[in-house]
């Protein structure tokens, strides 16, 4: 199943979540974009993207929406990052954060009971640090 761009980009709105909990706003990640990257964005050049009216950006464009997401390039390119349901995308994308790279694999292997527990603490963690739930 080939994923469009289109449905690649909707997809890292929806997955992931503005601090306030919520879908980031095209203003938003726009200014950020320009801000951090000196790329010049548009909030209805994200509409575009996201809704297929355009699907041919710059290599710019892609890298600099990928650092925002906080996602490897690759996955606008990389088939295999976008064939899995949400939670594993998360973690395929999340994997350019080196920590979250050696904590994925240092759980491999773990029993059931070790993963619920560190799954517990985590949880725990992300209600300390007000973040919304992942599911």
């Amino acid at each position: 199943m080939s994923t469009t761009l289109t449905e690649k980009v909707d997809r890292l709105f929806r997955t992931y979540p503005s601090p306030r909990g919520r879908e980031y706003t095209y203003r938003e990640v726009a200014s950020a974009i320009s801000q951090q990257d000196s790329v010049t964005f548009s909030p209805a050049y994200l509409w575009q993207l996201r809704t297929g009216v355009k699907d041919n950006p710059t290599m710019r464009h892609l890298q600099a929406l990928a650092r925002f997401f906080d996602v490897s390039p690759a996955y606008f390119f990389d088939e295999e990052l976008t064939e899995f349901p949400d939670v594993e995308v998360r973690l395929l994308a999340a994997s350019r954060r080196e920590t979250l790279r050696r904590m994925a694999v240092t759980l491999l292997g773990l029993s059931d009971e070790s993963l619920n527990a560190v799954l517990t603490l985590a949880c725990r963690m992300r209600q300390l640090e007000a973040l919304p739930s992942p599911d």
